[in-house]
Parts: C-alpha cells; sequence; structure tokens
C-alpha cells in the first residue's frame, strides 16, 4: 500500500499580475502564505503520526507552500526540478497578454507553443518519469508540493491515461489523495479538496 498526496501551490503573485508562471519565480501572495499555513496546519494534525517524505518543486511558490506543513511535521524537504511546472520557454516572464499575441500553432504534441519551449510530449513525458520514480520510491508515504499543470497530468498518469490534450481541474491550494493498492490499482480517492486552505483549525 502506498499513500500519495499532492498539493497545488497556493496564490502566487502571477494569479494576480498578469503574468505568466511556467518557469518565472514567483513568490506566493500574502493570502498565498496564509492558505500554505492552513494547509500545514491542517494536513499535519491529520496525518499525525505517521511518517511521510515531502517532495516539492524548486520553484519559490512550490517551496513555500511547502514549508508550512514541512515545519509542522518536522520533515526535510527534498526538491525536484521534475516536479517544475511546464516550461514554456521564451514564454517566461512574459505578459498573459504577449503570450496570447505570440503562441505558436501547434498541429500535434511534438510541436511547442512557444520557441525554446518543452512540447506536451516532452512535459508528459517529464511527468510520466516522475509518476514511475515516486511508485518506485521506498517511502509507503510521500506528499508531492507542484503546479497546477504538473499535477493534472500527474493525476492523469496515475490512472494510465494515455498524452491527451491539457485540460486543468484543479485549483491553486487544492490537496488530492491517491493511493496505490496491495492489488497494484491506482484510486483517486479525494481530488482537489479546497477545504484545507481555510483558516478554521480541525
Amino acid at each position: 500500500m502506498k499513500n500519495i498526496i499532492t498539493i497545488q501551490h497556493t496564490q502566487a503573485l502571477h494569479h494576480t499580475n498578469g503574468m505568466m508562471g511556467s518557469w518565472t519565480d514567483w513568490e506566493l501572495t500574502d493570502l498565498g502564505k496564509e492558505y500554505a499555513e492552513n494547509i500545514g496546519r491542517k494536513l499535519s494534525t491529520e496525518l499525525k503520526g505517521q511518517a511521510y517524505k515531502i517532495y516539492s518543486s524548486d520553484l519559490i511558490r512550490a517551496r513555500q507552500t511547502a514549508e508550512p506543513l514541512a515545519r509542522y511535521m518536522s520533515v526535510e524537504i527534498e526538491y525536484l526540478e521534475k516536479l517544475r511546472e511546464h516550461n514554456i520557454g521564451e514564454g517566461v516572464g512574459k505578459t498573459r497578454e504577449w503570450a496570447k499575441e505570440n503562441i505558436l500553432t501547434t498541429k500535434s504534441f511534438d510541436d511547442p507553443q512557444f520557441h525554446g519551449a518543452e512540447t506536451w510530449r516532452e512535459f508528459w513525458n517529464r511527468v510520466d518519469s516522475l509518476c514511475r520514480d515516486i511508485i518506485a520510491d521506498k517511502a509507503d508515504n510521500i506528499i508531492l508540493v507542484s503546479h497546477g499543470g504538473t499535477l493534472a497530468v500527474f493525476h492523469k498518469v496515475w490512472i494510465g491515461a494515455d498524452i491527451q490534450q491539457f485540460s486543468r481541474f484543479g485549483s491553486p491550494g487544492g490537496v488530492s489523495f491517491m493511493e496505490l493498492n496491495n492489488k497494484g490499482e491506482h484510486i483517486i480517492p479525494r481530488l482537489n479538496d479546497m477545504s484545507y486552505i481555510q483558516g478554521a483549525k480541525i
């Protein structure tokens, strides 16, 4: 039995300032920091007495989301570049308006949306490789802190989906729970639970 919890980083500056996210190293907003603290306090209480390994994207907004939880659980965070968001090449550091005006026409999963960007296939394969690493990890309980695009793909890969067009269903601060049971079945019993960002103590 393996338990995996994914946490999408909370509100970051690019959610409020019209800029692209991707590999731009945005910090959390004050509200995002408050939500990260709430997640850390509430989830650590729920998991009390259980040993978890925490992996996070090395980008600041994910690090800042993971840090309160790691502090409450007295666990060191391990940072993985594979957990980064989709790399959009020359779109990194640009505005959403610029992205709309400069996006390239794509005809397949092998065409980049911007010059220098990961193709969708390259990104999907990166996340698929990450999923395989997590399954092979000796830890039975793992927490992943990452980004909306990365986790959207991770959840699909987890249930065995083949590469497909991007569809976002997570929200900043969403917490999801996955299981690999003794029958080898990949299950997602809870997806994008937003209750952890709320301030009430449990």
